[in-house]
């Protein structure tokens, strides 16, 4: 029996594992959120893992993810993003786990006008971009046996996301506007969660970084276009451009990810978000 240990299991990443969990018999999940384990106590981090010595693989979906708040948060953003992954990072060394990490293309700072490669320079734009990539960094400092998954646009049945806010304001709103400007791609956590059970699963040892997100190019205006498409929803949707709707964080204005390398190493295979829209929306219905 595979240990795995899964931190942050109430959003919508940890979720979607455990939506997997009975696909995949042969792996014991231990789920923790912060009260159970907070990341960001290097003290408490070790005592865990000496408690629990079994564990063998770390799912860290633990993350702030406000991207706007993080202007004002520095330190809880830099707390969670980087110091709690370091924290991980030296409990999986010392036990010889390894750690599977959640990033950001919020990372790049969206200058690229094609797909981003893992070996491209980062630069991010905000305060929760330089977060996520800190953590990146000090995983890296620490780890050899790693997995970093930097993905895009993440949405799925659980917690608060994008497919899910305009369901709900399309229950009170005839017309909405939405970014057009912004491109990058939609990425369903379940497949995501699909993608990370596999790799252990199968014992695959090609560690390192990867970028993961479904395939497919899609403005902000086309994923919500979409969503009120395959929801048979009839609001009347109008782009506006970035420009138009301030933020306190900027985004970056491209954030397309290669899939190529993971395609390679972790015999993976990215459906059209279009097509995972649909069985996520499906989902959300039943």
């Amino acid at each position: 029996m595979i240990q795995v240990l899964v931190t942050g299991a109430n959003g919508q990443l940890a979720n979607c594992i455990k939506d997997l969990e009975t696909q995949y018999q042969n792996i014991n999940f231990i789920y923790t959120d912060t009260l159970e384990l907070d990341i960001c106590d290097l003290s408490k981090v070790q005592a865990f893992f000496e408690t629990n010595k079994s564990i063998q693989y770390c799912i860290n979906c633990a993350a702030y993810t406000a991207v706007d708040k993080a202007e004002t948060e520095v330190e809880k953003a830099f707390q969670v993003n980087a110091e709690g992954p370091e924290n991980l990072a030296k409990a999986c060394k010392d036990n010889e786990v390894i750690l599977i990490h959640i990033s950001t293309d919020f990372v790049f700072d969206g200058n690229h006008d094609v797909p981003y490669k893992e070996e491209d320079t980062p630069n991010p734009l905000s305060v929760y971009g330089a977060s996520k990539l800190k953590g990146e960094e000090v995983i890296k400092a620490t780890l050899n046996q790693y997995f970093i998954f930097r993905t895009s646009w993440l949405y799925s049945e659980h917690g608060n996301n994008f497919m899910k806010t305009m369901l709900r304001l399309a229950e009170t709103r005839n017309e909405l506007s939405v970014v057009s400007d912004q491109i990058g791609t939609p990425t369903y956590a379940k497949d995501l969660a699909e993608v990370i059970l596999k790799v252990i699963n199968s014992n695959n040892q090609n560690f390192g970084l990867y970028h993961y997100s479904n395939e497919g190019v899609a403005s902000w205006y086309d994923f919500a276009k979409a969503v009120f498409e395959f929801a048979d929803s009839k609001v009347k949707l109008t782009s506006i451009t970035t420009e138009g709707y301030p933020t306190p964080a900027e985004r970056p204005s491209y954030s397309v990810l290669s899939k190529d390398k993971i395609v390679d190493c972790l015999d993976t295979n990215p459906l059209d978000w279009r097509e995972s829209l649909k069985v996520a929306l499906k989902s959300v219905k039943s």
